[in-house]
């Protein structure tokens, strides 16, 4: 999973609730978040603003969650991404695929700016090897 940088996010979904005193917006329904390369789709994701600013600060989405990048993809109970950071928490029932490898565990960090994925709680891994 590569690094997205500064690429602009781009937001589509069935219902969208602005809450301007607390800085939030709560996008419900099919929701798909889409970053250079990555997609992240789930039924629900709430989109934190940076104070002061419409910078977009950080994105936590619930009720199943699925990443992809490139031929990479996991799937999580619920999942929180700090832009800024170019940091991923997948939590709950994490499952990976990569090529032909599968991994699964509670809870998956992966640094998008350094290309690395760490998991524990209880991980468990399915590689395939080639003939």
């Amino acid at each position: 999973m590569a690094d997205q940088g500064d690429a602009p996010v781009e937001v589509t979904a069935d219902n969208l609730a602005v809450n301007q005193s607390d800085g939030t917006a709560i996008f419900t329904g099919h929701v798909v978040i889409a970053q250079g390369a990555m997609r992240l789709a789930a039924p629900k994701v709430l989109v934190i603003y940076a104070e002061a600013s419409e910078r977009i600060e950080r994105l936590e989405a619930s009720g199943g969650v699925t990443l992809v990048s490139g031929e990479d993809a996991a799937e999580a109970r619920n999942a929180r991404y700090d832009i800024d950071a170019q940091v991923i928490v997948m939590e709950g029932d994490v499952l990976l695929a990569q090529g032909p490898s599968v991994m699964s565990s509670e809870r998956m960090t992966v640094d998008l700016e350094k290309g690395t994925a760490q998991m524990g709680g209880r991980v468990r891994t399915i590689l395939k090897q080639g003939k």
